[in-house]
C-alpha cells in the first residue's frame, strides 16, 4: 500500500486502548535507546536492501530481478512532478549531480537562493556539469572550458576564448519549484509547460508543523504499482490487518502469537473533479477490535491526496496522538527503479518521539508492500472480480499522466537487468 502512513495508524494505533497503553511504553523506551533518538529520525534502505525474502547469499535480490517477468509494462516515466532533493540539500552556490527519469541532471542554487535544473552534459564537449563546475552568478559554468549556461532557460551566456555565444547553444533547462522543503521537477514527454501546481501544506510552509524524520527505499518496480495500491482496498485486510509488530518478513506477519488484533477497514478511493482531475483522494475509516472487543474510542479517519503521479498528503487526525502529515514522493530513476521518501511533520506541541514511532511503524508496513511489488509481475489485463472494480477505474484515472509519445523502455530477452 503505497499510502502506508494510513496502515501504520490504523494497524499501529488503533488497537484498542489496553494494549495500546501497554506496549507504547516499551516501544518507546527502545526508541529512547536509540543513538540520536530526540534528532529527527532518518531510515534509509539501499537498492535490494529490502524486499526479498531471505535467500542464498546476498545476491539474492539482483538474482530475483533478473530472473523476474515484469510483464507488459506501461510507459516508464508518466508526466507529472517529482522530487528532486530536499531544498537543504542544496545550500547556495552549490551545484549537485543527479540521475533520475533515465536522464543525467545538474541542480545548482544561485546567491540569490533561486534552484535550477539542466541536463548535465555540456553540448561543446561533453563535460558533465556537475561534475567540478561551478555557480557563477547566475549561471552553471562548465569546468572543462568554462562555458556558462542561465539557469532559467539553458542559454550559453558566456564562451572565454570566443568573440560571439552561438544563438543555438544551449542546455536543457527544466521547470522546477521548490514547495514544502523539497526541489520539484516537471517532467513531460513533450516537454510542455507544468499542466498544474504542487499544493503548499500550509501548516509545513508556516512551520506550525515540524519535521520529525524520513524514510527512504527503494523498489524495483513500475511506478505506477504504488498508487494502484490505493484503489486495491482488498489488500488492506489481508496484508496489513497483522500487527506491526509481527514485523515486514511476509512469513511471519501472520503469527499466531498476534492473532487476537483485528483491524476492520472501510476505504474508499476516488479520482476529484476538474479543475484537479490530476489528484485523486483515498478515504479510510478503521475499527480496531482485540478479543472480539470493539473500541470505539480509538476509530481512526484519514485522508490521503494523491496529486499527479509521484506525490502524496497524507493528512491524519487522533484524539491522543494529535495532528499531522506523511508527505510521500515516488521519483523514478529508472524504468523499473523508484525512489519512494517518507517525510513526517507533526505539531510542536506533541513529544518528538510520537512521530518517530509512527514512522518507525510506517516503514514496517510500506516494507510489506515493497515484498510484494518487489517480486510482482504487472498484468495489463489482470483477472478481476466485482470487488477489484476499482483498480480498473484507477488505472484508467492514471492514463491521463501518459502521452502519445511516451516513451517505452523494451526490456531484453533473456536478462531482465535494470
Amino acid at each position: 500500500m503505497g499510502w502506508c502512513g494510513a496502515e501504520l495508524l490504523a494497524a499501529g494505533l488503533g488497537d484498542g486502548a489496553p494494549l495500546f497503553l501497554l506496549l507504547l511504553p516499551l516501544l518507546l523506551f527502545l526508541l529512547v535507546l536509540l543513538p540520536g533518538c530526540w534528532r529527527p529520525l532518518e531510515l534509509r534502505r539501499g537498492p535490494g536492501q529490502v524486499g526479498y525474502l531471505p535467500g542464498l547469499g546476498p545476491s539474492r535480490g539482483l538474482s530475483a530481478r533478473r530472473s523476474r517477468r515484469p510483464g507488459a509494462l506501461p510507459p516508464p516515466y508518466p508526466n507529472g512532478w517529482y522530487r528532486v532533493l530536499d531544498s537543504a540539500q542544496l545550500p547556495r552556490g552549490a551545484v549537485r549531480s543527479l540521475a533520475l527519469l533515465g536522464e543525467r541532471l545538474a541542480a545548482f542554487r544561485t546567491q540569490d537562493g533561486r534552484a535550477h535544473v539542466v541536463d548535465a552534459y555540456c553540448p561543446h564537449l561533453g563535460a558533465d556539469l556537475a561534475a567540478g563546475g561551478r555557480v557563477v552568478g547566475g549561471c552553471i559554468e562548465c569546468p572543462f572550458h568554462g562555458w556558462r549556461f542561465r539557469g532559467e532557460d539553458g542559454k550559453c551566456t558566456h564562451i572565454p576564448y570566443a568573440g560571439k555565444v552561438p544563438d543555438f547553444a544551449k542546455v536543457r533547462s527544466w521547470p522546477c519549484c521548490e514547495v514544502n522543503g523539497m526541489l520539484l521537477l516537471w517532467y513531460h514527454c513533450d516537454r510542455t509547460d507544468p499542466a498544474w501546481a504542487v499544493p503548499e501544506q500550509p501548516e509545513v510552509t508556516a512551520g506550525e508543523w515540524v519535521f520529525r524524520g524520513q524514510t527512504e527505499h527503494f523498489v524495483d518496480a513500475h511506478i505506477q504499482e504504488i498508487p494502484e495500491n490505493a484503489a486495491d482496498t482488498a489488500h488492506l485486510a489481508f496484508l496489513h490487518g497483522p500487527a506491526i509488530l509481527g514485523g515486514s518478513d511476509l512469513r511471519y506477519t501472520k503469527s499466531r502469537l498476534w492473532d487476537f488484533m483485528k483491524h476492520v477497514w472501510k476505504a474508499e478511493w476516488q479520482p476529484e473533479p476538474e479543475p484537479h482531475g490530476h489528484c485523486s483522494r483515498m478515504q479510510l475509516q478503521h475499527t480496531a477490535t482485540i478479543f472480539g472487543k470493539h473500541f470505539s474510542l480509538l476509530d481512526l479517519s484519514v485522508s490521503a491526496r494523491q496529486v499527479g503521479p509521484g506525490l502524496v498528503f497524507l493528512s491524519f487526525k487522533h484524539a491522543f496522538l494529535g495532528h499531522g502529515i506523511i508527505l510521500q514522493t515516488v521519483t523514478p530513476l529508472e524504468p523499473l527503479l523508484q525512489n519512494v521518501v517518507h517525510k513526517i511533520y507533526y505539531q510542536k506541541n506533541v513529544p518528538a518521539i510520537i512521530p518517530k514511532f509512527i514512522l518507525r511503524a510506517e516503514c514496517i508496513q510500506f516494507e510489506r508492500d515493497v515484498t510484494i511489488w518487489n517480486n510482482k509481475q504487472y498484468l495489463p489485463k489482470p483477472l478481476l472480480v466485482r470487488e477489484d472494480a476499482g483498480i480498473q477505474k484507477h488505472r484508467r484515472w492514471f492514463a491521463q499522466f501518459y502521452s502519445e509519445r511516451s516513451p517505452r523502455q523494451p526490456l531484453p530477452k533473456g536478462k531482465l537487468d535494470w
